[in-house]
């Protein structure tokens, strides 16, 4: 369902909620029109289900109570030993790069168990049952909304999310100003120099790769 912010109103989280708290939240969730966001269930001729998404469909449930993320914390004084003494790593983009904040996963093991999804499993005589993973490839950052910054991006109506990232501040930094290029301070406090937090990217995500279900094998 697509993600409400606390601080926004009900016609705000309709439509692109930006104000309270800052959040993190699921981005094949949380972001409207997002794969898993707020669906209708439907069914086509063959009687196979259908989902179709749904933008009025609201609620807190794709917002992610990852321990230890979000804006605030600040961390400092002084980068990067207390960034380390939190236990996180400059430079870390959430669920995109490994801890060290230069090796990338390459898909979603990062953020979801087994990368969120597997392949329907195989049938038939000598078939083990085995659903292998099948992870995603594209659009599995988690983001952030709230203190200024939008829950959607994108043109729609597959929206996606804003990405988040430990950066540093080298001067005085604003909440809503940017502490790194690309990357915007939504503690909803200033920053000093040598404080850390974990920024909000100006660049949206990539789409989610789709999960597209082959029809079973049939049982001979």
């Amino acid at each position: 369902m697509a993600a409400s912010l606390p601080g926004s109103t009900p016609v705000e989280n309709a439509a692109n909620p930006s104000v309270g708290r800052a959040v993190i939240f699921d981005a094949l969730s949380g972001p409207k029109g997002s794969p898993f966001g707020g669906r209708t269930l439907d069914f086509d001729v063959d009687g196979h289900p259908e989902y179709t998404p749904d933008p009025t469909n609201l609620s807190t449930g794709a917002l992610s109570t990852g321990i230890g993320f979000g804006s605030p914390p600040i961390f400092g004084l002084t980068a990067p030993a207390s960034i380390q003494a939190a236990g996180f790593t400059d430079d870390y983009t959430v669920g995109v790069t490994k801890p060290d904040g230069t090796t990338a996963f390459g898909n979603s093991t990062g953020v979801y168990i087994g990368g969120g999804r597997s392949n329907p499993a195989s049938e038939g005589p000598g078939s083990d049952g085995v659903a292998a993973a099948n992870p995603y490839t594209a659009g599995f950052a988690v983001c952030m909304a709230g203190n200024g910054g939008s829950r959607d991006a994108g043109a729609g109506p597959a929206f996606t999310g804003f990405p988040i990232k430990t950066v540093t501040a080298t001067g005085a930094v604003a909440n809503g100003a940017a502490v790194e290029t690309g990357w915007v301070n939504r503690s909803g406090v200033a920053l000093v120099t040598g404080q850390s937090v974990f920024g909000s990217g100006t660049a949206a995500n990539a789409a989610p790769t789709l999960l597209v279900e082959p029809e079973p094998e049939p049982i001979e």
